[in-house]
């Protein structure tokens, strides 16, 4: 939290700063900061004061590094005017994989002119990346590895290793391959500094860890970091090859993105989005996602309207019935969140899912009685009606059966079409509470009335 007052205290005087027109006290907050300081800060600006931070934060190499922390959406507007030579240049402060999202955020024709303008290997290591899809392992996986033979001794690997300037990023262990680069196992870097020089790789290499597939999705990734305390982990194609290698930093980021999307994405926002995107970009977003609630709520309004006469003859139901559709909202929601974060975890699908929604069955019926028993009080006290009461409860038992129900099946449903339940699965689960809470009230109401 006193970071955070920290970055809020630093933007009040750049903005004061730059209001005031004195640069060199801007250049002054922006030298001291961290790279990473500085792109939350650069993200918490207003566009104006944004370009001229841009603009002084001057050094180069300082300004890639400040690229690397800043969301998607706000770096892709500076990529955008970066020159081809910069772009190229940047890759040496990036991962493969970060380089490789950067270049995703770039239009094609331009994406292509920088992997064009780079050395072969460097190309070949991102196009390897670039191949596989952005939220699997391949995706997310570094191409910067040291790999090792299984013949050969310790003493050679360790005189190999003092050849190299730094070792890679979060470097546990060295990965052993044969000589067609397929997977053999690990060398844990505590076992090569506490072994007899003179034993080979092959008598204290480790290969009992399972290398993870390029196309595994990086939710089972992150999963698997968590269940087994993983600090990196190798990534193969089928036929075993060693393709790179995840570390703990890139499940980091996983986890992050993923909580952004259920946050964001249940409001139909985009995870990375620019709290000071131009007007018209934020309103083009955001008017897919109002329009969609649009027709859903036309669809509750038309259940209303088939029941206008009974609404005409007992008003009171028009001020009971948003209770109902709530009631059932809430419910429905709460077995949703449930659920979606189990299949995230690994702990819902098919073997379990029905043990659950009879589960979910059940917790809804109870708490239906209970709550219809109340409400059903409250209403025949204030309006002095026992058949309105019974009215409002027996369809408030419907709805929360319904929505324990709903809140079980529509993230599966919504899985098997390729839609993120996190995102779309509370509208649709609202959607289906709004009409079944109005239809049944309203419903046994013009039975009882009518």
């Amino acid at each position: 939290m006193s970071d955070r007052i920290e970055i809020q205290n630093r933007l009040q005087e750049m903005m004061r700063a730059f209001d005031e027109g004195t640069l060199a006290e801007m250049r002054h907050n922006i030298d001291v900061l961290a790279p990473q300081d500085l792109a939350h800060l650069v993200e918490g600006s207003p566009p104006r004061l944004r370009d001229v931070m841009w603009e002084l934060i001057g050094e180069e190499a300082r300004a890639n590094e400040v690229l690397q922390h800043l969301g998607d959406d706000v770096r892709a507007e500076f990529l955008q005017e970066m020159e081809l030579e910069d772009l190229v240049k940047a890759q040496d402060a990036f991962d493969t994989d970060d380089f490789a999202d950067l270049l995703q955020q770039l239009p094609d024709a331009i994406a292509q002119r920088v992997l064009a303008a780079m050395d072969t290997r460097d190309r070949e290591r991102l196009e390897t990346v670039l191949s596989f899809p952005e939220d699997s392992a391949g995706g997310i996986m570094n191409t910067d590895a040291i790999t090792v033979r299984a013949r050969h001794s310790l003493e050679l690997v360790l005189r190999y290793l003092r050849r190299h300037e730094r070792l890679p990023n979060a470097t546990d262990s060295l990965i052993v391959v044969n000589s067609a680069d397929e997977y053999a196992g690990l060398l844990p870097i505590s076992r090569l500094l506490t072994t007899d020089p003179s034993v080979t790789v092959r008598e204290v290499m480790d290969t009992s860890m399972e290398p993870i597939l390029a196309d595994t999705p990086d939710r089972d990734v992150a999963r698997r970091f968590a269940e087994e305390d993983l600090v990196s982990a190798p990534v193969v194609s089928e036929n075993r090859k060693f393709l790179g290698r995840i570390t703990i930093d890139d499940v980091v980021d996983v986890i992050i993105e993923d909580a952004d999307e259920s946050v964001m994405g249940a409001a139909g926002l985009e995870p990375d989005q620019d709290i000071f995107a131009p007007i018209m970009r934020s309103t083009r977003r955001r008017a897919v996602w109002l329009g969609i609630n649009l027709l859903t709520a036309f669809l509750a309004a038309f259940v209303i309207n088939l029941f206008e006469e009974t609404i005409a003859k007992v008003v009171t139901l028009a001020v009971l019935m948003p209770i109902v559709a709530s009631m059932g909202g809430v419910a429905g929601i709460q077995t949703l969140t449930l659920v979606v974060r189990g299949a995230a975890l690994g702990h819902v699908g098919p073997a379990n899912l029905w043990w659950l929604v009879n589960r979910e069955l059940l917790v809804g019926i109870l708490n239906g009685l209970l709550w219809a028993g109340v409400v059903a009080a409250a209403a025949a006290f204030a309006f002095q009606d026992l058949t309105l009461g019974a009215i409002i409860a027996a369809a408030m038992v419907i709805n929360m059966v319904v929505a324990a129900l709903a809140g079980a099946l529509v993230p599966q449903i919504l899985q098997t079409m390729k839609i993120d339940a996190a995102i779309a699965g509370g509208v649709v689960v609202t959607t289906i509470t709004d009409v079944t809470g109005f239809m049944s009230f309203l419903g046994l109401a013009t039975l009882v009335y009518g």
